[in-house]
């Protein structure tokens, strides 16, 4: 074999093992960031099933003619202020999913005072579909929790994985950026004040 071929060899053989390695890379975090991606989306379609079955939850109650309108009203309008708030996958900034959060909280406060104020309403506590659609928006709600904590265990793989060495070199070149998690509400880290006092 002539001298000169075996440092072309060499070459060759670096340059290969680099470019797989940097395929090899890219196409994981692709693939871990696509699925970061799908379970934000899952987070997102768990919060329209409940706005989807938060609608139907007012019609119910509005068969009640004296229950409280501004309580109805408070719902209807967080419900639109909810579901008004999108964010695209791809563009997850803290700024987004802090308004994303705080849209989903203000429908939150207002579902839980229309559910403590027909409690002094018994003929709606007993309708049949008032206490089904009670039942599915509380599983509802368990869902939102487990879609939320499986984009979170989802981006927690693809920013370890970006931001791991030597990795995170190629995710530089490649521009891959680290993903938000989904944080808590502000305060919620603080037990609730619960007076029993009617």
């Amino acid at each position: 074999m002539k001298k000169w071929l075996v440092p072309l060899i060499i070459v060759g053989v670096i340059t290969y093992a680099l470019y797989s390695w940097a395929v090899g890379f890219n196409n994981t975090a692709v693939e871990y960031q696509e699925n970061a991606k799908t379970k934000w989306s899952n987070v997102e379609s768990s919060y329209q099933r409940r706005n989807d079955l938060i609608g139907n939850l007012v019609k119910t109650v509005q068969g009640a003619a004296d229950f409280e309108k501004s309580t109805l009203t408070d719902v209807i309008n967080a419900r639109a202020k909810a579901t008004s708030v999108n964010i695209n996958a791809g563009d997850l900034t803290p700024e987004k999913m802090a308004q994303f959060q705080q849209a989903q909280q203000g429908l939150t406060g207002a579902l839980s005072k229309l559910l403590v104020s027909v409690e002094r309403y018994p003929d709606i506590k007993a309708n049949k579909n008032f206490l089904e659609l009670q039942s599915q928006l509380e599983g509802t709600e368990n869902r939102i929790k487990v879609a939320r904590d499986r984009f979170n265990e989802s981006t927690n793989i693809y920013n370890k994985h970006i931001k791991k060495f030597p990795g995170s070199i190629l995710a530089g070149i490649f521009n891959f950026d680290e993903m938000n998690r989904y944080k808590s509400d502000a305060g919620s880290e603080k037990a609730p004040n619960v007076d029993f006092k009617f």
